[in-house]
């Protein structure tokens, strides 16, 4: 059972369907492909193998080496940063601020980290160690966080029509900070995700009358 229903977005290549998994794990389905991000956690009974993987960091809820294994295909393009290149075998390593194309599939890695110590004093992610992405389909850009802040690279972005955005503590970051770092790159359609234990209704309170699109969904269902 998946945690929300299957979303479908039109682009010129026809298309793309994306269904919410669980926490911050969703697959991609476009132009007879299979795209899987961060494939950890939720159930993947009677799922198909993947075509793509991106993975954004080591951690456990975004890294899975034996799942992995499982929705791979000799043939899979698996992209992730270093960091979980060296953990998950076959990878393909891709840089913050690099880009890759696989078939109709462009893939920009953009930083993903804390701006500061947790109130516990760590830093759960260290800039440089993780990706978000963007991905473009069909002329449609979708970025998805990862585990980061509200860091000046995110909100320097430009022309993101959907955006998959993180907010827990002390992991990443509180609604309200996503809400201010998602007015400043005004995407068309915002969907809070990786958020387990945080008030989504506050993120969507905090974007009220700015013209951007907040969807609310249940990425936990039991």
């Amino acid at each position: 059972m998946f945690a929300a229903a299957t979303e479908e977005f039109s682009t010129s290549a026809g298309a793309l369907r994306l269904t919410p998994i669980q926490h911050a794990s969703l697959m991609i389905q476009a132009g007879g492909k299979v795209l899987y991000v961060d494939p950890a956690q939720g159930s993947y009974d009677g799922l198909p193998q993947a075509d793509i993987i991106l993975i954004t960091d080591i951690h456990s809820d975004h890294m899975d080496p034996a799942l992995v294994d499982k929705l791979r295909k000799p043939s899979t393009v698996i992209l992730a940063p270093k960091a979980v290149a060296e953990k998950v075998r076959g990878s393909t390593v891709i840089s913050n601020g690099e880009t890759k194309t696989v078939g109709s599939f462009k893939v920009d890695a953009i930083p993903m980290y804390n701006l500061k110590p947790a109130a516990d004093g760590v830093i759960y992610h260290e800039k440089g160690r993780g990706n978000g992405y963007i991905l473009t389909y069909g002329g449609k850009r979708f970025y998805f966080s990862g585990d980061t802040e509200g860091t000046p690279e995110m909100k320097a972005l430009r022309n993101i029509d959907v955006a998959f955005v993180c907010m827990n503590l002390p992991f990443t970051m509180t609604p309200e900070a996503a809400a201010e770092a998602v007015r400043a790159f005004h995407p068309a359609i915002v969907y809070p995700y990786h958020y387990r234990g945080s008030d989504t209704n506050a993120f969507a309170k905090a974007l009220a009358g700015t013209g951007i699109e907040v969807r609310l969904r249940d990425w936990y269902a039991k």
